[in-house]
C-alpha cells in the first residue's frame, strides 16, 4: 500500500470513528464544522469573521452561512470592531456559551468513550503518536514544545518511560528501571532549588522528554542525568534543546564541570553529548542492569 493510500484509509477510518460525516456530530445540533466554529469563538473572546477564516480555514462563504445561523438561533452578540471599523466582533452570549459548554462536555465524554477501554500505557501510546503525527504534518512554528519545571506526578513517568522504552529498545530489565526510581527519589529529597533542576518537555500537555542537572560529588561539579525522548519527538533537535537548557543553568549556577555516566551503545545520546562540547573520559564493561555494558563517563569543563 501506498503512502497516500495509508492515510486516506486512516483518513476514512477517522473520520468514520469520530462521526465528522454526520449531520448533527455527536448528536448534538452542530456539525464538525460548526462546532469547530463554535469552539473558536468561545475561545477568542470576540473575533471578527476574517480571523475565524484564518483560524478554521473555512470558505468565506460557508462561514458566513455558520455565523447567521448563529444568530438566528441567538448565540452570538456583534460589536464594531475596534481595530477595524469596516468590521465586527463576534462573541458567544450566555446562551451562546451555554451551548458551547454543552457540546464540550459531549466531546469529552466521547473521547473518553473511545479510549476508556485502554491501559494508562496504552493511553500514552496514543497521544505520543498523535503528537508524532501532529508534528510531522503541521506548519512550522505550530504547537511549540516548553520546557517547564518537574510537578508531581513527572518522576513516576520518568521512572515509567525508562523502563518501557529500554526494555523494549535494548532490553535491559527492571534493574534499570529500579536504578531510574532511586535517581528520582534522590532528587526530589534532596533537591537544592538553587542548584538543582529537572525539565520536562511538553507539548498539548503532552510529555516529550527530561532531563535533570543535580550536584555532582566534588565541589564545583555537576551531573547531568535522566535525558529521555519519546520516539515521537526524535529527529526534532529536542535532545539538543534540552541539553542546552541543562548547561546554560549549570553555567548560571557557577558549576565549573558537568559530567554524565551513559552507556556505548546509546550513540544517539553519545552524539548530542559530543556536539555540546562534552569529551569521553573513561569506560568501564559493567552488569549493573542485567546485561554486559560498557559505562562511559563524560566530562564538560566551562
Amino acid at each position: 500500500m501506498s503512502d497516500v493510500a495509508a492515510i486516506r484509509r486512516f483518513n476514512r477510518f477517522y473520520t468514520r470513528r469520530i462521526g465528522a460525516l454526520d449531520e448533527a456530530h455527536l448528536g448534538e445540533p452542530f456539525g464538525l464544522a460548526e462546532g469547530r466554529v463554535l469552539y473558536e469563538i468561545a475561545q477568542g473572546g470576540g473575533l471578527t469573521p476574517k480571523a475565524l477564516a484564518s483560524e478554521t480555514g473555512l470558505d468565506a462563504g460557508y462561514l458566513s452561512r455558520i455565523l447567521k445561523r448563529f444568530d438566528r438561533e441567538g448565540l452570538t452578540d456583534r460589536a464594531k470592531s475596534s481595530d477595524d471599523g469596516r468590521s465586527v466582533t463576534i462573541a458567544l452570549n450566555d446562551k451562546g456559551r451555554a451551548a458551547y459548554e454543552e457540546l464540550r462536555q459531549v466531546a469529552e465524554d466521547a473521547v473518553e468513550g473511545m479510549i476508556g477501554a485502554l491501559s494508562a500505557a496504552q493511553r500514552e501510546e496514543l497521544t505520543s503518536a498523535m503528537g508524532r503525527v501532529e508534528a510531522l504534518l503541521e506548519a512550522p512554528g505550530a504547537g511549540e514544545v516548553m520546557l517547564r519545571p518537574h510537578r508531581v506526578g513527572d518522576m513516576g513517568w520518568v521512572t515509567q518511560r525508562h523502563g518501557e522504552l529500554y526494555a523494549r529498545e535494548y532490553g535491559w530489565d527492571e534493574r534499570f528501571e529500579a536504578l531510574v526510581a532511586r535517581i528520582c527519589a534522590d532528587f526530589i529529597e534532596q533537591f537544592d532549588p538553587a542548584r538543582e533542576r529537572c525539565w520536562v518537555a511538553e507539548r498539548g500537555g503532552v510529555r516529550l522528554g527530561s532531563i535533570f542537572l543535580v550536584k555532582g560529588d566534588k565541589p564545583g561539579e555537576a551531573k547531568l542525568r535522566l535525558l529521555l525522548l519519546e520516539p515521537s519527538a526524535r529527529g526534532l533537535g529536542l535532545g539538543k534543546r534540552l541539553v542546552g537548557e541543562c548547561l546554560a543553568f549549570a553555567r548560571a549556577s557557577g558549576y565549573a564541570e558537568v559530567t554524565l555516566w551513559t552507556q556505548s551503545i546509546l550513540t544517539a545520546a553519545r552524539g548530542i553529548y559530543a556536539a555540546a562540547g562534552f569529551e569521553l573520559v573513561g569506560q568501564q564493561p559493567h552488569m549493573q542492569i542485567g546485561v554486559p555494558l560498557v559505562g562511559e563517563t563524560w566530562r564538560l569543563k566551562f
